[in-house]
Order: structure tokens, then sequence, then C-alpha cells
């Protein structure tokens, strides 16, 4: 049997008029920047984050460079973030000119330690800006508790986590700004590049909207030099067909993490830990093991997909050697890069691919 990490067709076949219909009524209208379909596509993410206001950009990428730069973010500032993420969290940090500056994470949810952050903190700081790795929130009171005492704006990258709940409040919703991807594996994936940025700062929600049409208002006036961040009409039609499944397909993916969560209970693999003030979407299904890279083999040898959510921590990449870290500078996120496994955990697995799926990973070490 063959099981993918991901099968996006299973997921089309079921909406395929639709999206083909609202995908061609945006090419008749020819209002490929922009219009109706973006400004739907707004309101509804902010009513489902719980937020006032909504921006659509280009990608999950381009909202953080937005916020940032709308922040004013640039050379000499510093963010704190964690290493333990997608290289945008940090990229964009690195391209407005700031400096990153990390935060080791709770070995047991992989988000950033609360508890960490505060020592990091210096006359130079201008954001905190926690990830919502995996589907599951951060541990937000303590990150806005100490972000109000300095008063440091905060940034929900929640490229992963949309909908998701930390107690009684929705990702994005608890920052200055909340960052979304519509990249097409995302739980809510568009069919291209796409993002959003939520927020109840109606007057920040100017400057985001400014920024990502070049910083012009109005037109071929720009008080402001922000970017191309416009989010396509196709994008959001094809979005706004998929947006009513959300939550049945998130349900369907806690669904299936607990049928793995039983059948790996008692065993050697380290099943996901949800924090129990959160309610998690499981982006990722993630798994822990010892003989992590030969587990991996084995299920590829037995045609499962499965993928590594993330085999170097961002402190340790190439291209930020510059910034002076080392080897051992932030071992839970070092440990976890070593250990980590995502599994399929998409809604439209049957029975019997996930039953297969535990069986192969069960089957490891066992001599079978």
């Amino acid at each position: 049997m063959k099981v993918p990490l991901l099968d996006l067709q299973a997921q089309y076949a079921g909406i395929e008029n639709e999206v083909m219909a609202a995908v061609s009524e945006v090419l008749k209208t020819q209002r490929c920047i922009g219009g109706p379909k973006v400004a739907e596509l707004e309101e509804k993410i902010a009513a489902a984050s719980n937020c006032k206001i909504a921006v659509g950009v280009s990608s999950g990428t381009d909202a953080i460079l937005n916020v940032l730069m709308s922040l004013d973010i640039g050379p000499g500032d510093e963010v704190i973030t964690t290493p333990f993420t997608f290289f945008a969290t940090v990229g964009c940090i690195a391209r407005t000119g700031a400096r990153p500056v990390f935060v080791d994470i709770d070995p047991k949810t992989y988000n950033i330690d609360p508890s960490l952050i505060e020592e990091k903190i210096s006359d130079k700081t201008k954001a905190i800006m926690p990830v919502h790795l995996f589907g599951q929130m951060a541990d937000m009171d303590p990150i806005t508790e100490i972000a109000k005492k300095h008063a440091l704006p905060v940034i929900e990258d929640a490229a992963q986590s949309i909908t998701s709940r930390y107690k009684d409040k929705t990702a994005g919703s608890i920052g200055t700004a909340g960052c979304f991807s519509f990249f097409p594996s995302k739980n809510l994936g568009g069919i291209g590049d796409g993002g959003m940025i939520v927020t109840n700062d109606e007057e920040f929600y100017e400057k985001l909207a400014i920024m990502r049409n070049h910083g012009s208002k109005p037109k071929y006036y720009h008080k402001l030099v922000g970017g191309n961040f416009r989010l396509d009409p196709i994008q959001a039609a094809a979005l706004l067909v998929k947006l009513p499944h959300l939550d049945e397909w998130s349900k369907a993916r806690r669904k299936n993490a607990k049928y793995y969560n039983s059948r790996f209970s008692g065993t050697d693999i380290q099943t996901p830990y949800i924090n129990p003030d959160c309610v998690t979407i499981y982006n990722q299904y993630v798994i822990r093991a010892a003989k992590r890279d030969e587990l991996m083999s084995h299920l590829k040898e037995n045609q499962i997909g499965c993928e590594i959510y993330y085999p170097a921590p961002i402190h340790l990449q190439e291209c930020f050697s510059s910034l002076g870290y080392k080897q051992g500078d932030f071992p839970n996120a070092e440990e976890a890069a070593n250990e980590v496994l995502a599994l399929p955990v998409y809604p439209e697995l049957t029975d019997e691919m996930k039953d297969y799926v535990a069986d192969t990973v069960l089957s490891f070490g066992s001599g079978d």
C-alpha cells in the first residue's frame, strides 16, 4: 500500500466543480488584482480568527515581512523568536536588517519557552515573535505579560495554525498581528502562494494595507516604501470554497491523531504533547524516535510518506553563521531536530491507510 504524506488530489476531488466555478468567475470579471473575492476572504478570515480586520497578502512569508516593516523594524533592532521553525520566520527578520535573537523551545510542545524570553530582552529589542508550530499555539499568557511589561509588540507566526485555540482565544487574535500562510499543504491551502494578516488594531491595519501595495495611498503617491504583497483574487476564490470545510478537516486530523496516539501508547514512540490549554489543528502529526533516520528509511521503503520538520535549527543554518551561534546553544531545539518525524494525518486517510502506517511504524525494530 502507498500512503503519501499529503494527498491534495483527494481533497480536490470533492470540491473540483466549486473551485473551477469560483476561478472562472474571477476570470470572467477580469478583476485580477484585489476586488470582491479578496475583500470577502479578508472579512471571513478575520471573523474565523475573532479579529476585527484582515489584510490579504501574497504569502505567509510576506505577511511576516509586512508586519515587521509596518512596525518600522530595521537595522540595529532585535526580534526575539525561536530557532525551531520554518526559515521564513527568521529570514524575514534578517531581510529588514534586524537581528534575530533566539530562545530555546519547550521540549514537549516545540514552541518557544516563555520562561527564557525575558533574559534575552535588551534596549534593542523591538518585538517578540512566537511561532504556533505544527498547529498548536504557543503558551501566550506569559509571553504577552512579558511583552506588556516591556512595551513590545507580539507578532504571532500562525502560518501552521489557522483557527487553533489557546484557552478562549484564537490564533492571531492575541498579539499585535497574526500571520497566516495559505501554502497548498496547509490545513487551509490555496492553489498557489497566499497569506493573510489579522489584527484588532485598526490604525495598524491601515499601515499594513498601504504597505502591501508599495506603500502608496492614493495611487502613485508614496509616503512609505512598501512591497508588492497583494493577494491574488484567484487564490481568494479557491480559499473561499475551502474555508467552510476547514473545521471539518481539522476535526478529521484530530481524529486521525487520536488513533495514532492509541496505537503508539506504551511504545518507544513519543506522540505529540498537546497543552491542555490548547486545541490543535494538527497541521503536522509529529512523533519522536531515537532512531529517527532509520525509521524514516523504513517507512519510505514501505511507500509511506514522512518528513522531517525541521532537520536543522535556524541558528545552525550557514546563512546565519555571522550571528555567532554554535552547536549546543539551544539543546532542546537541536535534540528535536534529530528526533522528530511527521506522519500522514490528512483528513482523507482511510482506516486501512492509518492501520498500515501504524503497523509499519510499530514493526520497526521488531524484526518484522
